[in-house]
Order: structure tokens, then sequence, then C-alpha cells
């Protein structure tokens, strides 16, 4: 969410949007992997997951406490990254974050299965309406940040930023401590 809060801040309503739309991505392949393999991973590379998506939450949240630094006029938001970063940069966070992974393994994937032993339809409507909700309420969010941030200061703006970047960098070090201590 903090990415989606950060990039409709930067690109406006289309950065958020790419960011909302990462799970249509990478959680195909995260839901057959969770349904499949995830109970014959061994401890150590759930936990080398985590790790790693921790550190990569904390290495955006660094990047955007420096990127509230830099800018100076709203004008500047445009150019802070690469258009279409955001794309990819939510897509490695959420590959790289176990909560996925927890998530379709131990609640959506035998909800799943529940639902497929009843009809196929069922299951279609759970994926449907789980997505919609996933991704709907953080095109909300993106949609809501980036038609209020013309009207944010540029001391504002920064402090946001600075916000953002603190949070992300809490939930990266969260998802290390969670991982060490599992």
């Amino acid at each position: 969410m903090m990415l989606v809060i950060a990039a409709s801040l930067r690109r406006g309503l289309s950065g958020g949007l790419r960011v909302a739309l990462v799970p249509f991505i990478t959680d195909t392949p995260i839901v057959v992997l969770s349904l499949f393999l995830l109970h014959q991973l061994p401890p150590w590379a759930l936990t080398a997951v985590a790790v790693a998506g921790g550190l990569l939450v904390i290495y955006l949240g660094v990047n955007t406490l420096r990127a509230a630094r830099r800018v100076q006029f709203l004008d500047q938001m445009g150019e802070l990254g690469a258009g279409g970063g955001e794309l990819w940069q939510g897509a490695l966070v959420n590959v790289l974050n176990p909560h996925p992974y927890l998530f379709w393994a131990t609640v959506g994937g035998p909800t799943l299965l529940a639902g497929w032993q009843q009809s196929a339809m069922n299951a279609v409507l759970f994926l449907l309406s789980f997505y919609a909700l996933l991704v709907g309420s953080q095109a909300v969010v993106a949609w809501l940040v980036a038609r209020q941030r013309r009207a944010l200061t540029p001391v504002g703006y920064r402090r946001v930023l600075t916000v953002c970047g603190a949070v992300m960098i809490a939930l990266g070090l969260m998802l290390i401590r969670g991982a060490w201590m599992a």
C-alpha cells in the first residue's frame, strides 16, 4: 500500500494503478507455487525469501526518503524515477514478500480448493471477489492520493513521502524480524 501511495504521489493515478495491478502479474505463479510446493520447502527457504523481501522493502523506503529530500517543486514529481518502474518495483516486492505465499498456502489455497470441490464457479467467484477487493481497494487509494496530490505544498509532499519511506523501512524490518522469529 505504501508503494501505491508513493507511486501515486510521484506519477499520479497511472503510477499508483501500475502498482495496484501487480497482483495480476505476480500472483498466478505464487498461487501455483504455494499450492504445490510451499509445504515441501525447507524452513530456511521461507526465511531467506522473507529476509530478501524485507531488505528490498527497506531499500525502497530509503529511496523514497532520498526522493523526499530531493524534490523541491511539485513539477519534479514526474522526474523522480523511470516511467513504469513502479510496476517492476511492486512486482519484485510482491514476489519476495512471504505473505502472499503464506496466505495462499494456509487460507487462500484451501479456500480455493474447497470451492473447486463444490463447483468450478465457486472457485472462480472466490478468485474474482478476492482480486476485485485487493486490486480495487488499492486502485481507490491510488485515485484518492493522485487526485489530491496537486493540493499538496512541496513541504506537505516531502512530509508524506517521508512518512511513506519510514513506514516502508519499518515494514521491512518487521518482515526480517518475523523471518528470524519464525
